[in-house]
């Protein structure tokens, strides 16, 4: 019997949901395990519905030209969970690929490949030991820095939330902190169980229990009358900006070291991972993630400087409108900040283009920068106007963007889209830095105007677990090793 176009696409359909329910388990187990996390082409799979990885498969088309199977890519994971490995991210996509379409494994059967490729990991004893993490502040950075450490909490995780500090403690408090966490209007509930235990003055999120604690300042606080000791404390309040004002936080016992999510002064190091990670060392006691527009722009700047040059340039931010502005017009410090926020474009001023060198020394002074607050609550772009030192065209610069999204030490911070559709709010929980809209490029000779979404809370999010993950100790390889 012949099937339909449609009964053929449906048991297609069929297949692949087949295959993807079957790899859930087996995600889950490599993670929560081994530590192991199992990516398509940079899209996180742990956690993912079948939909979810169903969709990540396709992203393999787009980039490749040529589909990668569920049944293909399902060998090579069942393959890896029988390995002896050690914690790192696995890109089983890049790994089928590989092996299937670009002989990549020749001579070799696919253990064997799995072994060659994966011997950074494989038969090696995991050594990092888990590290306490204060959360300072629970605003709307802190609360996705929790979601993110909860949703890859379990007995392989080594950033382990231990408690947030918050100002307040009066009565309904600690329902109304756990249900902003719950809850968020911008990106949805949250993935999995909270309950508020009152006796224990806590949150229990996925089973997790997170102290919080009321003070009014960081030496109020000891915090290893909790059992927290050697903390990492991400400080989300943006009050203390330089080593001598963060310095407070060491009045609190406990305490390690401080990470700042926001831009710092003096001599903390402004770090954008991917970039300028290196210059973490173990006697840093501060380190500052840096701002969003800042992690989205300086990668980016980074490949297209290393492989082009750059001359000068402008960028202009096109920003989602912040906590700092009125929801009404009322008196505001700065300039123009003070009229209504979800009515207005607002133009203000923007210290991205001058904190890239920060972090890129080799472009100091080379650009030049401004922002406009537009009436959306989150995703912003920024507009990178760039003088090059060679020629190059439309075609061949959004191809090495392309790969460099794919195939570079780049591969976590930037993302490539050709859609000619996406508008900011498909952009919603990208886990990049940046993301190049290439059907916007514009090329004129050694010009070149680049277009670059960021989800400014999510994706900086991810970029600060990154940060924190670094200064744990926890360098885990991606793999295959990126090859161009």
């Amino acid at each position: 019997m012949t099937l339909s176009h449609a009964e053929q696409y449906q048991k297609s359909w069929q297949e692949r949901q087949e295959y993807a329910e079957n790899m859930q388990p087996i995600i889950g187990r490599l993670y929560r395990n081994k530590g192991i996390e199992v990516v398509v082409y940079g899209r996180p799979l742990v956690n993912a519905t079948t939909i979810d990885i169903i969709k990540a498969h396709k992203t393999v088309e787009r980039f490749e030209g040529e589909k990668l199977r569920l049944r293909e890519s399902f060998p090579v994971l069942e393959a890896i969970s029988k390995m002896n490995l050690a914690p790192g991210r696995v890109d089983i996509g890049k790994l089928a690929y590989g092996f299937l379409f670009k002989n990549s494994g020749a001579g070799l059967n696919l253990e064997q490949y799995l072994a060659r490729e994966l011997s950074d990991i494989l038969d090696h004893e995991d050594k990092v030991k888990p590290t306490d993490v204060v959360l300072y502040g629970f605003g709307r950075i802190g609360r996705l820095l929790a979601r993110l450490m909860l949703e890859r909490s379990g007995p392989s995780s080594k950033l382990r939330l231990k408690a947030i500090v918050v100002r307040g403690g009066k009565k309904g408090d600690l329902e109304k902190r756990a249900s902003l966490l719950r809850r968020d209007s911008i990106h949805g509930p949250f993935n999995g169980s909270i309950t508020v235990d009152e006796e224990n003055q806590g949150i229990k999120a996925n089973g997790t229990f997170i102290k919080v604690i009321y003070a009014s300042s960081p030496e109020l606080v000891d915090y290893t009358a909790y059992g927290i000791n050697n903390a990492l404390v991400v400080d989300n309040t943006g009050i203390w900006k330089d080593d001598k004002e963060l310095a407070i936080h060491f009045q609190s016992k406990g305490t390690a070291r401080v990470l700042l999510t926001a831009p710092a002064k003096g001599e903390v190091p402004n770090i954008v991972y991917g970039v300028n990670q290196h210059m973490i060392m173990p006697e840093h006691k501060f380190v500052s993630a840096a701002s969003c527009t800042t992690n989205a722009i300086t990668p980016v700047l980074k490949a297209l400087n290393d492989e082009f040059g750059i001359r000068n340039g402008h960028v202009e931010t096109v920003h989602s409108y912040t906590n700092d502005q009125n929801l009404i017009d009322n008196f505001h410090k700065a300039e123009r900040r003070g009229r209504a926020a979800p009515l207005n474009m607002v133009i203000t001023s923007t210290g991205a283009a001058s904190a890239v060198a920060k972090a890129l020394p080799e472009l100091k002074g080379k650009l030049t920068g401004n922002a406009i607050r537009v009436p959306t609550p989150n995703v912003s772009m920024a507009i990178l106007s760039l003088n090059l030192n060679k020629e190059t065209s439309r075609e061949e610069l959004n191809a090495f963007l392309q790969r460099t999204s794919l195939f570079s030490e780049l591969q976590d911070q930037i993302d490539y889209t050709s859609s000619t559709e996406i508008v900011s709010s498909d952009l919603v929980g990208s886990r990049y830095a940046g993301v190049v809209d290439s059907q916007a490029t514009i090329v004129d000779g050694d010009r070149c105007v680049l277009y670059v979404w960021y989800d400014n809370e999510f994706g900086y999010s991810t970029q600060v677990i990154r940060v924190m993950n670094d200064m744990a100790g926890i360098k885990y390889p991606t793999l295959p090793v990126a090859k161009d």
